[in-house]
């Protein structure tokens, strides 16, 4: 009797062990068969890495510029230059000396450096804007070539159903032979870089003449 539950023991770990393998297999064939939820998942980790590298100083920079890009603080400006200026022609008006006098050097001394201060706020913020803009633009282009080489494989499936089937006529088709050759990037800007040297030697050379 031991034995026989031994052996079924035995029995019941093999075939779990084979479902785990199978399981396994599925997986990967999974994985393999969808790279753009490979890309997708790569594409979030990404962003949640970029936005982790992000130090406080940036963020505070960075809530500044939203803070600078609203109307209230065009009406903030508005609201202190007119107060300034109020202020200081009624204490010339009152026979009190006023903190500063027309035409007003302190509040033009106030502005430059605010100014100066606002556009380096906003620059820091635009360049790492920009690296995200650029960012997208790499993450673009991948979803792109992934997209074209689904669609080449679709146009390979349909070519071979084409020819398995009895009833439709064979015949070879340059246009779609070429579709079905996938498109290197490298190849496309390298044409692409080419055809703007050309074109800038042509513009030269029309207005050397």
């Amino acid at each position: 009797m031991n034995k026989l539950e031994q052996a079924e023991h035995e029995l019941e770990q093999a075939e779990r062990e084979k479902l785990e393998s199978q399981s396994g297999l599925d997986e990967d064939a999974i994985e393999q068969a969808d790279p753009i939820g490979r890309s997708i998942e790569e594409i979030a980790n990404l962003h949640v890495h970029m936005e982790s590298k992000v130090d406080r100083h940036q963020r505070s920079i960075e809530t500044i510029t939203a803070f600078l890009g609203r109307p209230s603080f065009l009406y903030i400006i508005l609201l202190f230059v007119a107060c300034w200026i109020l202020l200081n022609i009624s204490l010339m008006l009152s026979g009190i000396r006023p903190v500063d006098p027309p035409p007003f050097t302190w509040l033009e001394l106030i502005i430059s450096i605010s100014a100066l201060l606002m556009t380096t706020v906003v620059l820091i913020t635009q360049w790492r804007q920009n690296r995200a803009t650029e960012l997208r633009r790499h993450l673009d282009l991948q979803v792109n070539v992934l997209v074209e080489q689904k669609v080449t494989k679709l146009i390979e499936l349909v070519e071979e159903l084409r020819r398995d089937l009895p009833q439709i006529e064979d015949r070879h088709d340059p246009e779609v032979e070429a579709l079905k050759q996938q498109v290197n990037p490298h190849e496309v800007v390298s044409s692409f870089n080419q055809l703007i040297k050309e074109a800038a030697r042509e513009e030269a050379a029309q207005e050397r003449e």
